[in-house]
């Protein structure tokens, strides 16, 4: 995504075009050349790492299949407790966090351990209780992938908001892209449903970008906003919408049992960090009972008889004040769970599941299935995919259109704007993309304030910028 044809005589579409269009066409024109310079390297990268991504139930099942997988037995298993307990002779320094029954006959069990600031987790033969081995958590595959994907792996919180801000102006992109795309002066057809095989290179080179970012538009949109829930700014404030309006976990909370002490209490993802996007804000209960912890089997047994989706994980209680909290993230998010359990007496403190989200984290909730590629299957993967190729195909595209055509020794920016009545226009829509988009909003200051106080106060930068 980057740039499109200039205005010039070339251009026969815009002959006919009053004046006041051209230069709407020439504003929006400079944002989209910018917006695609700056972005295209993000994109691509996002396009790259999210392709991988979706494939992650196929790749890890081959990268660890020999962690996950163990020959299928008609064998009695041995108890949690005792799998637990052989981790423990194992590592005896570490501190059990999580525990993910086996859930097929030829599947290992997994147990989370803290060691050394770090979390592995240990993958049990349920059996006999052997080791079968472990792994780091930060060292898997797919961790690495999703860590470069949000930026967090090569920029941290700062690479995390340049990701954000990517997704942002990726949409402002496709909707400067089809302002830019319609066909002025001529009918549908070449050009805008299909490239131009014989107008030329300089034309194919446009077509092959455009045209191809028209047709995947849709997809693309749908993977900006099943996307963005995650991001630290747009995504927190979209989770304080919902939960201000009740629009993600309802209403009801807590009902069911003790409210947290604290008036600051811990937030689910706090001690359940895989939880489903609607449970991840819920404040966390506290037991009030006393007595011995109940067993690992009887939580498991509490599970099962809830109807819990197999595949669940089950997080340890942390203090005497702690909760057990059972969560899962199946293919499907209609069949997301999260429990929250006194420790002691079992007592059901909180149980979330899909029906009682609200519309909002029903939408986002089947929009990051989508996103990751697990709603429906095979199909889903698919289209994923081809929107990722195709998103690094219409990036690279833009690249080469506008290498093609820079001016020699200059950045080739479209003019820019002089008519004040269209600033005034163009700033209504700076306003509006500010504040739905944050970040935006910041970019954009920080972009101007580069103009005014750089740029045009050094000629031979102004010269080469344009």
């Amino acid at each position: 995504m980057s740039v499109t044809e200039p205005i010039t005589k070339e251009n026969r579409e815009m002959e006919n075009i009053p004046h006041t269009e051209k230069q709407w066409y020439a504003a929006i024109w400079r944002w989209h050349f910018y917006a695609g310079i700056i972005f295209a390297p993000f994109i691509i990268l996002l396009a790259i790492t999210g392709s991988i991504y979706l494939f992650k139930p196929q790749i890890e099942s081959m990268l660890y299949k020999d962690l996950y997988y163990i020959p299928a037995s008609k064998q009695k298993q041995i108890s949690p407790s005792e799998q637990i307990d052989q981790v423990k002779k194992r590592y005896p320094d570490a501190k059990i966090t999580r525990f993910t029954p086996s859930f097929q006959s030829n599947r290992t069990s997994e147990v989370g351990i803290l060691r050394s600031g770090e979390m592995t987790t240990v993958f049990v033969n349920p059996y006999n209780g052997k080791i079968v081995g472990d792994l780091n958590d930060d060292k898997r595959l797919m961790n690495i992938i999703k860590n470069l994907h949000n930026g967090e792996l090569w920029g941290g919180t700062f690479g995390n908001r340049m990701i954000e801000l990517t997704a942002c102006w990726a949409f402002i992109l496709i909707l400067t892209g089809m302002y830019l795309w319609w066909p002025r002066g001529r009918r549908f057809g070449q050009g805008t449903l299909f490239p131009r095989l014989r107008n030329g290179k300089r034309t194919l080179w446009r077509d092959l970008h455009a045209v191809p970012a028209f047709w995947l538009s849709g997809l693309i949109l749908v993977l900006i906003f099943t996307g963005l829930p995650w991001s630290g700014v747009w995504g927190d404030m979209i989770n304080r919408v919902a939960t201000a309006t009740h629009t993600g976990y309802p209403a009801f909370a807590f009902s069911f049992g003790p409210k947290p002490e604290s008036t600051l209490p811990k937030k689910t993802k706090d001690v359940a960090p895989d939880v489903p996007w609607a449970a991840e804000n819920l404040p966390v209960p506290t037991s009030s009972s006393q007595g011995r912890p109940l067993s690992l089997e009887k939580v498991i047994q509490i599970a099962e008889s809830r109807n819990i989706h197999s595949g669940f994980t089950i997080y340890f209680p942390e203090g005497p004040k702690g909760v057990y909290t059972i969560s899962n993230k199946p293919q499907r998010p209609e069949d997301q769970a999260t429990l929250h359990l006194d420790q002691y007496s079992g007592k059901v403190l909180y149980d979330l599941r899909f029906n009682d989200y609200g519309p909002l984290a029903k939408a986002i909730s089947i929009g990051i299935a989508l996103h990751e590629g697990r709603y429906f299957g095979w199909i889903n993967q698919l289209l994923g995919l081809i929107t990722c190729v195709g998103l690094i195909g219409i990036a690279v595209m833009g690249l080469i259109l506008w290498w093609k055509r820079r001016p020699q020794g200059k950045l080739g920016a479209p003019p820019r704007l002089h008519s004040f009545h269209l600033a005034k226009g163009l700033a209504v829509i700076v306003i509006a993309l500010g504040l739905f988009f944050p970040l935006v909003g910041i970019s954009l200051l920080l972009v101007w304030l580069l103009d005014r106080w750089i740029i045009q106060r050094i000629p031979f930068i102004q010269q080469w910028v344009g």
